[in-house]
């Protein structure tokens, strides 16, 4: 008989087949691997499998020295893991990184690899690696530097506190605001994301383990494994309440999806609006050069590269949240092979939104403001109508009324070329006897944002109250 060749491919390890009589076929085969993707699950997986380890311990399936010599085999396996990355995967014969763990533990401690899966299912292990991955390797890491973009818009913010500028409605201009109280709107925002981000992390923060396939357990029914010890050892707060529910919900991928996306939208509309503001039509800003790129043919082009990648990738996410819902919306109860689509789309979405908030902050920290041309804009044209219709309603005037003579002095001025700062008293006055040398600083918009002083509005005091409330939230984080 020929000696088998050594360089011969090992089989794959396989977690199912004894009902089979034929192998499965070459095409299911190819077709349904997932260990070029889920490879990513492997450090969670081995955290899950030495946990469940002493649970099986604790359940007198294995003998103490078991457990501990498939502790420390797990435990070798980690660190080769972390030191190689994802080539240590190359050329793996394991349909999944489940299959792929066992595997490599077999090699290491034989048939007592076997062993480990005993009780346990791939539906809930792949529920509990999904949830360790994404608090750990993308909620928090996504909140981190969400922290950072803040800080920077935070940064940015102080640096040009008394910056005037229009703002704007319907990309018309309407009343002026701070460059800080602007920034500070993005700063909500963003805010807002890392607030979704928590919760989130409370979604994922639920271990499965325990669930078998969908009925619960049933090793050793009369010393049940104890869940939530098994929970305090991998980092989960709580279990899950129903074993059915907790093998095939995918709430939690959904729910980072949605904030994912919500969050590139925030960064998107900052995009837009930079991307505007940094043309020569406005000329508010300038955009850092390790930000922008040059044109292969125009010498003279400074464009807004990082700022056009950040939009076009909103799109990209947003995708991925419908395709997950998609494929989620007619699942009926319990586990489907479909649920092998609910990880790509996660770890592109974390894939990309790390590397562009970390651009975004990057962008902000560099940009320079044009304070000059924002001051101009602000000051061209009746961005201080609102300013005079509510001078005039202060002396009594119902609002409609002075609305109408405010506008009538707009149309007007704006036939004769006439700016606010060309306006006199008289001017006012022909309008109504009302005006007084009291409105004429109002036509400045360093008036007309002086007046806001509403806590949230554009006024200085309120724009430094706001700020310092920022730090605090930021060093709470």
């Amino acid at each position: 008989m020929a000696k088998a060749s050594s360089d011969q491919p090992k089989p794959a390890y396989k977690l199912w087949g004894g009902r089979f009589e034929k192998a499965t076929g070459e095409q299911l085969e190819a077709f349904s691997r997932s260990i070029q993707f889920d490879y990513r699950f492997a450090l969670a997986d081995i955290r899950g499998t030495k946990a469940y380890v002493r649970a099986l311990q604790r359940a007198r399936i294995l003998t103490r020295d078991e457990m501990t010599r498939a502790a420390q085999a797990l435990d070798s396996l980690a660190d080769e893991v972390a030191g190689s990355g994802p080539k240590f995967f190359e050329g793996a014969p394991e349909e999944d990184v489940h299959s792929f763990v066992l595997g490599k533990l077999r090699e290491r401690i034989g048939s007592l690899a076997d062993k480990l899966h005993t009780g346990r299912s791939r539906n809930e292990q792949v529920a509990v690696d999904f949830r360790m991955w994404l608090k750990d390797d993308a909620i928090i890491p996504a909140q981190k530097a969400l922290r950072e973009l803040m800080a920077a818009l935070v940064a940015a913010a102080e640096r040009n506190m008394s910056v005037v500028l229009p703002g704007y409605t319907h990309m018309r201009r309407a009343q002026p605001v701070l460059w800080a109280h602007y920034l500070l709107a993005y700063f909500e925002m963003f805010r807002r994301d890392y607030e979704r981000l928590e919760r989130c992390f409370e979604a994922a923060d639920v271990m499965p383990l325990g669930s078998g396939a969908l009925a619960g357990s049933g090793l050793r029914p009369e010393r049940p494994m104890d869940r939530e010890a098994v929970a305090k050892e991998l980092g989960f707060s709580r279990v899950s309440r129903n074993s059915m529910d907790a093998v095939s919900e995918r709430d939690f991928a959904l729910e980072f999806l949605f904030a994912a996306s919500l969050c590139f939208l925030h960064m998107s509309r900052l995009a837009e609006d930079w991307i505007i503001y940094s043309s020569e039509e406005f000329a508010f800003l300038e955009m850092g050069d390790e930000v922008s790129t040059g044109s292969s043919l125009m010498p003279q082009k400074k464009n807004p590269d990082a700022l056009e990648l950040i939009r076009g990738k909103t799109g990209r996410v947003l995708g991925h949240l419908m395709a997950l819902a998609t494929t989620v919306k007619g699942l009926p109860l319990t586990y489907n092979r479909d649920l092998q689509e609910d990880k790509e789309p996660v770890f592109d979405a974390a894939e990309q939104l790390i590397p562009a908030l970390k651009l975004a902050t990057q962008v902000v920290s560099s940009v320079s403001v044009n304070a000059d041309a924002m001051k101009n804009a602000a000051s061209d044209g009746w961005l201080c109508a609102t300013d005079l219709a509510e001078f005039l309603a202060a002396k009594g005037m119902a609002f409609h009324e002075a609305h109408q003579i405010v506008g009538k002095l707009v149309l007007e001025s704006l036939r004769a070329g006439r700016q606010p700062q060309d306006c006199t008293l008289n001017d006012l006055k022909h309008y109504s006897p009302l005006f007084d040398k009291n409105a004429l600083p109002l036509l400045t918009p360093e008036a007309g944002v002086a007046r806001r002083t509403v806590k949230g509005g554009t006024s200085p005091a309120s724009v430094r109250e706001a700020l310092k409330e920022a730090h605090r939230w930021l060093n709470a984080i």
